[in-house]
Formats: C-alpha cells, sequence, structure tokens
C-alpha cells in the first residue's frame, strides 16, 4: 500500500483534471451512503442531544481511521483484482476464513436492519405508516433496484442521494444557532462524558463500518483494467485515493452536521432525544414544518441508499466464500443478498424499540469491526497476496494503531456494559 511514503514521493500524487475526477467518482460515493445512514443518526442525534459538541471528535477521529482503512481495502482490489472476502478464502485456512466471513455476513445483516428501519421510521413520520409494513415496502424498494441496476448506475443513483442529504443537512444548519467556537473545540478535543461510553462506541461503529470494507474492495474493481500493466494499477491506485478522500470528506461534514443540529437544537434547549421520530416531532415546534419534513426526506434518502449497498456488501461476501466477484445475475452473489436483507427485515419485526434497535446495531458493528479490520491488514501486508504493493513499515503501524484504538474502545464498551 505505502499509502504516505508513495504519496509524498509522488507515486501516489494524483494528477488530475476536473473531468477525469467527476468520471470516478462512484466507488468512494457507494461507501459513504453507508456511514450516513439511518444508524448513523440515532447515534448522532444521540450524541448531539445527550452531550452537544463534545462528541464531535469521535467523526473526526473515525473518519480518519475510515480513510486510512477504505484505502487499504480498495488498494487490495486494485492490486490483486479480488474483493476482500474472495482474497480470505484463498489466502485463509478453512475454519478461520469461515469464522471471520460467517461474523462479517451477521455485520451486514445488523447493518442492513438499521438501514430498512430508518427508511421504514421515515415513512412513519412523511405518511404515518406502520414500522412493519414501511420496512416491508423498503425492502420490495431496495431488492427491486439491487436485480435491476449494474454498478455505474447504482453509482449515480447513491451519487444523487447523497447530494440531496446533504442539501438538506445544509438547510437544517441554516435554520439553527450553531456555537462554532465550541463545535471546533469538539472536532479536535477527545472528552469522555459520564455515561457516553456506549454512544461513543455507536458512533465509531456508525463510521467504520466492517461491512463497508468488503464492500469497496469489490466495487472498486468494476473500473476494469489490464493487472498485468503496472502504469494502469498505479494510475487506478492515483484516481482511487482521490476519490476515497472527497468521498470520506462529504461523509465527515454530512455527519458532523447531523451532530451540530441536534446539538443546537435540542441540548441546547434540555431536551434529550430518545427516539428518531420523536426528534422530528421535537423539530417542528422548533423549526417548523419544513425542517421537520427535510428531516424525515433525508432520513428516507439515506435509509433507501444505504439499505442497497449493505446489500451488496451482503452479496460480494457470500460470493467470495465460493471465490466468486460479486455479480447480481450470479446465483451466489443472488443468495447473498437475500440472506442479508430478508433476516434483516426480520430482525424488524421482533425488536420492541426502533431507535435502541439502531443504537445497539452499531454497537454489534463495532464489536466485529476489530476480526475485519485484523484481517485486512494481514492481507495487505502480505507479500503473497499484493506482491511489491505490500503494506509498507509506516502503513503497517498506522493501520495497527487503528486496529488497536477499535480494539481499546471495544474491550471498555464490553467492561462498561457489566
Amino acid at each position: 500500500m505505502e499509502l504516505f511514503s508513495k504519496w509524498f514521493s509522488g507515486i501516489h500524487r494524483p494528477r488530475l483534471t476536473a473531468i477525469d475526477f467527476i468520471r470516478y467518482i462512484g466507488p468512494g460515493m457507494l461507501v459513504t451512503v453507508g456511514f450516513i445512514d439511518p444508524g448513523n443518526w440515532a447515534s448522532n442525534i444521540a450524541a448531539g442531544s445527550g452531550y452537544g459538541y463534545a462528541l464531535l471528535w469521535m467523526v473526526t477521529l473515525s473518519t480518519l481511521m475510515l480513510i486510512l482503512l477504505q484505502h487499504n481495502a480498495a488498494h487490495l482490489g486494485i492490486v490483486t483484482g479480488k474483493c476482500l472476502s474472495e482474497a480470505a478464502t484463498e489466502y485463509l485456512p478453512p475454519k478461520l476464513k469461515n469464522v471471520i466471513l460467517i461474523s462479517a455476513m451477521g455485520a451486514a445483516v445488523s447493518t442492513a436492519m438499521a438501514e430498512l428501519l430508518g427508511g421504514a421510521i421515515a415513512l412513519q413520520m412523511l405518511f404515518g405508516l406502520p414500522i412493519k409494513l414501511g420496512t416491508v415496502l423498503v425492502l420490495l424498494l431496495v431488492l427491486w433496484l439491487q436485480v435491476t441496476n449494474s454498478y455505474r448506475k447504482i453509482e449515480k443513483i447513491i451519487i444523487g442521494f447523497v447530494s440531496l442529504i446533504g442539501l438538506a443537512f445544509l438547510y437544517e444548519l441554516h435554520m439553527v444557532q450553531i456555537d462554532w467556537g465550541a463545535a471546533g473545540a469538539g472536532w479536535v478535543t477527545p472528552v469522555f462524558p459520564k455515561g457516553a461510553l456506549p454512544v461513543i462506541m455507536s458512533v465509531l461503529g456508525a463510521v467504520v463500518m466492517p461491512h463497508n470494507l468488503f464492500l469497496h474492495s469489490e466495487v472498486i474493481q468494476s473500473r476494469q483494467w489490464n493487472l498485468q500493466d503496472e502504469t494502469v494499477i498505479r494510475r487506478q491506485l492515483k484516481y482511487e485515493f482521490g476519490d476515497t478522500l472527497f468521498s470520506m470528506l462529504i461523509g465527515w461534514a454530512i455527519n458532523s452536521a447531523m451532530i451540530l443540529t441536534a446539538a443546537a437544537a435540542f441540548f441546547q434547549h434540555s431536551k434529550k432525544v430518545d427516539e428518531l421520530n420523536q426528534a422530528q416531532e421535537m423539530l417542528r415546534p422548533l423549526l417548523g414544518d419544513a425542517a421537520s419534513a427535510v428531516f424525515a426526506l433525508a432520513l428516507l434518502f439515506a435509509g433507501i441508499s444505504s439499505s442497497i449497498t449493505a446489500g451488496m456488501a451482503g452479496g460480494s461476501i457470500f460470493a467470495g466464500m465460493f471465490s466468486e466477484p460479486y455479480d447480481i445475475s450470479d446465483s451466489h452473489s443472488k443468495a447473498g443478498v437475500l440472506l442479508t436483507m430478508v433476516p434483516a427485515a426480520a430482525v424488524v419485526f421482533l425488536i420492541s424499540s426502533p431507535f435502541q434497535g439502531l443504537i445497539y446495531s452499531q454497537m454489534l458493528l463495532s464489536v466485529q469491526l476489530p476480526i475485519t479490520i485484523f484481517t485486512q491488514i494481514y492481507l495487505t501486508s502480505s507479500k503473497r497476496v499484493m506482491g511489491k504493493y505490500a503494506n509498507s513499515i509506516l502503513d503497517r503501524i498506522l493501520l495497527w494503531i487503528t486496529g488497536g484504538i477499535v480494539t481499546a474502545l471495544n474491550l471498555a464498551l464490553l467492561i462498561s456494559a457489566f
């Protein structure tokens, strides 16, 4: 990978024209939508309404780790032509591979549950539909989009959704009074308020998501190239880093906007939010009907788009178990999508509190995350897998530090639970 050493030496410095860059945007956006999903909404609104601007630093830290990890995952896909699941199947012992990939499928189901539930909550806000009916409607729409569209069409759909979500939060920010001094300090000052650890963990799990690492290593291959041509590989690496950095910064901005809005609208009025639909109801008297409707529409866009990518990730993971790339026309990919989306919808029918379901789904993701991270580090550091493109010493240090931070926070969460 040699992310930093090659970047600063010039090998990785992308010299992109505006047209080149615009044409290449896509894979990073598919990942970005995964960390502005309804699970993030629940986590970020809980953070902002409960602790004001104090937990903004978790969005900054998580995004920095995400840029490193997502570039590393995409690097694997570009150099080997295999996604993370395929590489694990080829290079790891079968029993270990099964544990890793089955747990990753579980994480994808947990993610999809949060996405479907968020979309259903948005339909309830907008039209008064019951949560279970809304879940079924979102599921059917998402499955239709997944099985009838190519990567490129889905990329365009996702870019459209992300743009609408971003515009929605620009509108929300315009409606509230932000203490930018406190926000600036919050972005760069780590603090651990009493009782905040579960929310901190949910923010981490909502930004750095295991299924996105699998997805990025897969979708990057939609940009076809000749693996035997070193010039082509290096060009792909340059373009990919630009796409990843641009997309992750958009995700950072939208996640931050969620916390900023919740802090200004709720925390400053001593109103702690326990439900997403409660957030909408509390916005109405504070900011008006328009702000409330924009909030619900943005949540619907987030639920639909992130459900699409969660299903694609599940399809990629499952197909990789059979040493196959994701191809929605293939039976294994289709089975993976269904094994992700259908159980996720079924879980929604079993939970009693939608908001807590969203929060704890993110915590479950963060528990699985170290497994995926350390698997990825092992594979991308191996010369047997990556050849001369294996991680440099600096890259390995940064990746291991990132994995260590995530693991330490998970252990802290488990200790606090008991």
